[in-house]
């Protein structure tokens, strides 16, 4: 199907069906990997700690169940489509109540459609769900064209959202998707309602006035945030500069997917299952090296919004998560509305505390 201009708008069902001989070739690798050195006693000094990932990896290759996994996705509506060249795969979860606000949820990097499937059933009541890969990442397949950073992202997801009738939608976002889903609030502030996230990535612009009156748990903050940035960061600055160079190495071995996963969700709340579907999606559709160069494009976009949003905005903080500092989200976002925290809870919420997430969903969006 294509519209008045030509463009194809075809929305069709899509279903997971992974070969079993891609299973097969899966446990092949994993059983002939060949492992690194480890200097002995070092554990996870210098990152993944060898045997954690040898336990993972065997764990992957004889106990984890694809299939279970495979099956659980297909018990949800999926459907691609074609939106500016790229394939966009999405869940879609239709509320009973004919009524119930849209609400798009959008994962991160190096999640998935996964981190959300927890809270499908919590949700579903009182929203329509729209849950799409990112191009570039699972389902979607990996994106042929330079310059999908997040605007082009988000320029999309507001066309699907468009082409599914949605006039007005909620959107919320968890890690990349953090940052895609305020850009969908500029991109499509006619339909928005609001915007949920659970990071905003707002930082020190290095004005010495910006620091003076921040209280013992701001600094508190940022300690958090500095630590992170110097013994994690790794991946971020490779993948923003060359993420070609990563992208042979976690397109041909396994074990290095999954280390290279792991050193980010390796959180002790994190289970093995959830780390593995997450990790077997990037595998079987062959997307570590396109999610990858998301960090490129995002770092070398010409046309970053410099001004402040303007459209309501809402935050949950997790204990174990990335710690937003409010006086900087307040300077890049003039109408923050909702802010709140929770005792418990990691990076990958929707998976460990998806009880907490839906209730913070739903009391947002309830204020629009």
């Amino acid at each position: 199907m294509r519209n008045s201009l030509g463009v194809m708008t075809e929305i069709r069902e899509f279903h997971i069906a992974i070969d079993e001989a891609d299973v097969d070739e899966l446990r092949f690798r994993l059983a002939r990997t060949r492992w690194t050195d480890q200097v002995p006693g070092a554990g996870a000094r210098y990152g993944d700690d060898v045997a954690d990932v040898q336990e993972m990896a065997r764990y992957w290759a004889e106990d984890f169940d694809w299939r279970a996994v495979e099956a659980r996705l297909n018990g949800f509506p999926q459907f691609v489509t074609e939106i500016d060249g790229a394939n966009v795969h999405f869940v879609h979860v239709k509320s009973s109540n004919a009524d119930a606000l849209p609400l798009m949820l959008i994962h991160g990097w190096p999640g998935s459609i996964m981190e959300f499937v927890d809270v499908i059933e919590q949700l579903r009541e009182n929203f329509h769900l729209v849950i799409p890969s990112i191009p570039g990442f699972g389902f979607s397949g990996p994106t042929t064209e330079v310059g999908w950073h997040s605007g082009r992202i988000a320029r999309a997801f507001a066309e699907l959202m468009a082409r599914l009738g949605y006039q007005r939608y909620g959107v919320h976002g968890n890690d990349a998707g953090s940052i895609i889903a305020p850009e969908v609030g500029r991109a499509d502030t006619a339909h928005v309602a609001g915007v949920h996230v659970t990071q905003i990535f707002s930082f020190p612009s290095g004005d010495p006035a910006e620091m003076e009156g921040l209280t013992e748990d701001d600094f508190r903050r940022l300690g958090v945030l500095q630590n992170f940035w110097e013994s994690m960061s790794g991946y971020a600055k490779l993948q923003q500069a060359r993420p070609q160079n990563v992208a042979f190495a976690l397109a041909d071995s396994p074990v290095g997917q999954l280390a290279w996963t792991m050193q980010l969700m390796g959180e002790p709340a994190v289970t093995r299952d959830f780390l593995l579907a997450n990790v077997s999606i990037y595998w079987f559709t062959a997307t570590a090296g396109s999610s990858a160069r998301l960090y490129y494009e995002d770092a070398h976009r010409e046309d970053v919004p410099s001004e402040p949003t303007t459209f309501p905005m809402g935050v949950a903080i997790f204990r174990d998560d990335f710690q937003t500092i409010r006086r900087f989200a307040e300077r890049d976002h003039h109408n923050l509305v909702h802010w709140s925290e929770f005792d418990r809870g990691g990076h990958y919420s929707g998976h460990d505390s998806p009880r907490q997430l839906a209730g913070d969903l739903k009391v947002f969006f309830a204020k629009m």
